[in-house]
């Protein structure tokens, strides 16, 4: 008995071990080195095909990313469930996708519903999978070749690969899913794109550190005699991703590395590169396919229309047209990509924000990033779409497939607390709204909308009255809602609405407008009819004056600081990252002269003015864009938290004074004062209290397809042209850049 107990522990301890070697690890072992390698996917020429048992044949892929981001839960929390993957996979195939990307290792619910969706569908989805690398090791002290960094780019390259054969277990993954991965989704992986979008100083830093290393020659992977250092390193971890799973697999699918305008292989003339710091190149053609590649390679990029869009600024591309008669140098970049390579170009990101915050915008076809309502959402990455197929492009891939509230923005990641971001949605960040997928507040319906009808407000809403006119609030996850009912309540008659959130600071009057209020207000909302209305804020509390004011003006917010108690109520600005003066750039590029010699400063927007329209998405006439709408006697207001200076209203935190802390400190209120009047007569406005309490982790929502979704899936599934589909954006081109104001201050 003792003898079979103890063989019996050897043969459960080697089943063990084997299955560790199997499940546990990426050991490269060819069991059966006569056995073909096989490929259902290639690359032929510039065109990429597939194999469905019938043939070659060429496949446009027609993708949407899709995030690990879902309200209540940062991205690392890996909380989306099957169900839900399911149900998004259905609807992306309705909208006429057939591809879907992702770009990190996520939890085993996706790959199972993956699996589930396509096992028996004759018409499956597609995946391209990522290989990630952490925000740390691109900003950190290592360089590529660190074993830190491409130790670990090797391994989780061979981790993606057991994966997608459902052959791994994963213990506490790093930035990764974890569980027992056990769905062999191969059949419909594509392939994979390797990286994120590279950091310039770290190619560089690369580059220069391991200068002249000579060509990389691999089995499947190689380097040419012209490739940099940091494009070797990704030449050897393709190799090792394709001999792997070719050993292992024996199989093989494509292979791309990721890039972006900021690394992109063109030339720029030297005042370019200086005032743009592009000083660093990633060229895939300097990586090449060996003959026991039997898929083949593509060039992966993300471009935005908005986003760097260097060719305004060169002579021979500034005034390019489209096949509209149209300047479009977003449809130029992507012509001069697709004729600097050899193989298949894919656009993997494209798309733009239906976010009410903007940060960038485009010169000449108003594709902004921010500001865009989900119709002209829709409308731009239609018209996006175009640009890329008439480029040549294989591809494309929208981004994204969901909107995502833990996501920051550069201009506005300052005002908000960045480790709460996911318990409220913001939409002044434009980051957070690239989805085709809403999530709205409200487990069915939010608490209000803005939209003539006031049929969800109750006595209960009511905080108070004054000169017969009576003021109700509510809130939820997103917005701030307001209603004033009255006689003459309508677009003819000038409303004041004064706001004091904060203690610290704030006025009894308003010097323009000329209006009084009963408590120091430190905002006043002004309803001016259908185009003047607006949010003003003290200037003492105005947080783009603390925050960017040197860099739109080149002054200094800390001399001359305003008073705590100064009547002038100034318009809510939001910075920009566009240069106020571009035909100086322009000029330096062509006169061949340093243009970081002059003084140039970012533009702003006036982010207070607010928009009429209905915000009911049920209605036909939804804006998703309208802050206000009148009904018969009465008014409706939506404001986001951010424009109150709230930076987490799942604790109802808000702004302390930024000149006492010389910056964004936090500080927690429960209640806050809202009033209304006409400010006739000089009587001072009363303000009613209204009690505050934070949702804490506990956020409702409900999932909403937006118009953007709809106009896609036009083009896509119904086979509308595209051109048919924009035709109205194209018209009113740039219209969305006239609010505009050069130098950040009005």
């Amino acid at each position: 008995m003792k003898k079979f107990i103890i063989a019996a522990a050897c043969l459960f301890a080697l089943a063990a071990c084997a299955a560790f070697a199997v499940f546990g690890t990426s050991v490269s072992i060819d069991l059966d080195p006569s056995k073909p390698v096989t490929a259902w996917v290639r690359q032929e020429g510039r065109a990429i095909q597939i194999d469905r048992g019938d043939g070659w044949e060429d496949f446009e892929i027609r993708g949407v990313d899709m995030g690990a981001g879902i309200p209540g839960h940062f991205a690392t929390d890996y909380a989306i469930d099957k169900e839900t993957y399911l149900r998004w996979f259905q609807q992306v195939k309705d909208m006429g996708a057939n591809t879907i990307r992702v770009y990190i290792l996520l939890g085993t619910d996706f790959y199972e519903a993956f699996y589930e969706f396509n096992k028996d569908n004759p018409d499956p989805l597609y995946l391209i999978h990522g290989v990630w690398i952490d925000d740390y090791a691109q900003n950190s002290h290592m360089d590529a070749y660190d074993p830190a960094y491409l130790g670990r780019f090797k391994e989780d390259a061979r981790t993606v690969v057991d994966v997608i054969h459902g052959q791994r277990w994963i213990e506490l993954g790093r930035l990764s899913g974890t569980g027992m991965y056990t769905k062999d989704i191969s059949p419909w992986v594509l392939g994979y794109i390797l990286g994120v979008e590279w950091e310039a100083p770290t190619v560089i830093y690369t580059d220069r550190t391991h200068e002249g290393m000579g060509t990389y020659h691999g089995s499947y992977v190689s380097s040419t005699s012209e490739a940099s250092a940091f494009e070797i390193m990704l030449a050897q971890v393709g190799d090792d991703l394709m001999g792997y799973e070719s050993k292992r697999y024996k199989q093989q699918r494509l292979l791309a590395f990721s890039n972006w305008p900021t690394t992109d292989p063109m030339s720029y003339p030297l005042p370019l590169q200086l005032f743009f710091e592009k000083y660093s190149q990633v060229d895939v053609e300097n990586i090449v396919a060996e003959e026991t590649v039997v898929s083949g390679m593509f060039a992966s990029y993300h471009v935005y229309p908005y986003y760097p869009d260097y060719l305004q600024y060169l002579p021979e591309y500034a005034n390019a047209v489209d096949d509209t008669g149209q300047v479009n140098t977003y449809r130029a970049y992507l012509e001069t990509l697709v004729a600097h390579h050899s193989v298949p170009v894919v656009i993997s990101e494209f798309g733009v924000p239906s976010s009410r915050g903007r940060a960038q915008v485009d010169a000449n076809t108003g594709r902004n990033q921010g500001g865009m309502s989900e119709d002209d959402q829709g409308r731009a990455i239609v018209r996006s779409y175009v640009d890329i197929m008439a480029s040549g492009c294989a591809g494309s891939v929208i981004f994204t497939w969901q909107d995502e509230w833990f996501k920051r923005t550069w201009n506005t990641m300052a005002n908000v607390d960045l480790l709460k971001t996911p318990y409220w949605s913001d939409y002044q960040t434009n980051e957070q709204y690239f989805g085709l997928l809403s999530f709205d507040p409200g487990t069915e319906r939010s608490v209000s909308y803005a939209d003539g009808d006031d049929e969800e407000w109750t006595d209960a809403d009511v905080i108070g009255e004054a000169d017969g006119r009576t003021l109700s609030m509510k809130y939820d996850e997103k917005f701030v809602y307001l209603m004033v009912r009255g006689s003459d309540v309508g677009p003819g008659t000038p409303l004041y609405l004064p706001v004091d959130t904060t203690q610290k600071t704030g006025a009894t009057a308003s010097a323009d407008p000329v209006v009084s209020f009963e408590r120091a207000a430190d905002f006043l909302i002004v309803l001016d009819g259908e185009d003047e209305s607006r949010v003003l804020v003290q200037e003492r509390y105005e947080v783009m004056r603390a925050m960017a004011l040197r860099t739109t003006t080149g002054e200094d917010p800390y001399e001359n600081i305003p008073a705590k108690d100064t009547t002038r109520f100034k318009h809510i600005d939001l910075v920009l990252q566009t240069i106020t003066e571009t035909q100086a750039i322009a000029d330096a590029v062509a006169n061949q002269k340093n243009a970081i010699a002059d003084n140039f400063y970012f533009e702003s927007y006036e982010t207070g003015k607010l928009v009429y329209g209905d915000a009911n998405p049920a209605h036909e006439n939804f804006d998703s864009m309208a802050d206000f709408c009148y009904g018969d006697g009465f008014v409706e207001i939506k404001l986001p938290w951010q424009l109150l200076n709230f930076s987490n209203p799942s604790e109802m935190q808000i702004h302390d004074d930024y000149y006492e802390h010389y910056g964004v400190e936090n500080m927690k209120i429960d209640r806050m004062y809202v009033g209304v009047g006409d400010g006739a007569d000089g009587q001072a406005i009363p303000l009613f209290e209204k009690p505050l309490k934070g949702w804490g982790t506990k956020v409702t929502y409900h999932e909403r397809l937006k118009e953007s979704y709809y106009i896609v899936q036009r083009m896509w599934a119904e086979g509308v042209p595209a051109e048919e589909l924009w035709r109205e954006d194209a018209a009113t081109g740039g219209e969305t850049t006239d609010a505009v104001v050069a130098g950040g201050t009005s």
